[in-house]
């Protein structure tokens, strides 16, 4: 099997990397600004290809699954995993901003998908995942352009699973709560004990908490599951 992660260089895209290829799965990774980390990822797993690409142009993105492809035969399954967060209040998110967020949050995951589905349904196999947030699911303050982006992909995920199933391509989402991430690393010591305080379980999981969703909605034990969310959150929504 052959998998093609977004943004794998590090936090959850690296968990996902090392879990598919643990797994015995081909993996090529994109990166964006990461290159150290990516090509340091690429020499620790042989079964890994790294590539670098920008998930909002369309000509990046075709010129990495195609070389993805060229390497591997094939893509068996697209993960979307590149996103950026950012903290702002309504009020203060300016138009680029705003067009930022949703760039690489939401057209990220349709060019990725534009550029690999042709291959899938000529197969009349395949598997997308797409990576959204708990957020997407029930809004967060002060992260309005980041909750509707988030919220998009879900939209994008439960349509897109509609029209694509008949073709035997199933596509699902994930929708993380709060992971031990670079992008959390912003956090005091004192924010991410509140955080804890508010998930259920008492812990901020790992990236490889994802990573392990992801391999399940890719294997045999996700094989009836189309156009759901997965929810790894500790119960933090629920």
């Amino acid at each position: 099997m052959t998998v093609f992660i977004t943004g794998g260089s590090g936090g959850i895209g690296a968990a996902m990397v090392r879990e598919f290829a643990a797994a015995d799965c081909n993996v090529a990774f994109t990166y964006k600004t990461g290159e150290e980390a990516a090509k340091a990822l690429q020499s620790a797993i042989p079964s890994s290809f790294a590539l670098r690409c920008d998930v909002t142009d369309s000509s990046s993105v075709n010129a990495a699954v195609a070389a993805a492809t060229e390497h591997f035969g094939k893509i068996d399954v697209l993960i979307n995993n590149a996103g950026i967060a950012s903290q702002r209040l309504f009020t203060d998110i300016t138009e680029d901003e705003w067009d930022e967020m949703l760039d690489v949050n939401l057209k990220g995951c349709f060019l990725t998908c534009k550029a690999v589905l042709p291959q899938m349904i000529k197969r009349k196999c395949g598997n997308i995942i797409n990576v959204s947030s708990m957020w997407g699911q029930v809004g967060a303050s002060c992260e309005v352009h980041y909750s509707a982006a988030k919220a998009g992909v879900i939209g994008l995920t439960k349509a897109l699973a509609k029209e694509v199933a008949p073709s035997g391509i199933r596509v699902n989402c994930i929708a993380p709560g709060v992971i031990d991430t670079a992008m959390n690393a912003r956090l005091s010591a004192e924010d991410k004990e509140a955080l804890k305080e508010e998930i259920p379980l008492g812990y901020i999981a790992a990236p490889e908490a994802i990573a392990k969703a992801a391999l399940f909605l890719a294997g045999e034990g996700g094989g009836y599951c189309t156009g759901q969310v997965i929810a790894p959150n500790g119960g933090f929504v629920i």
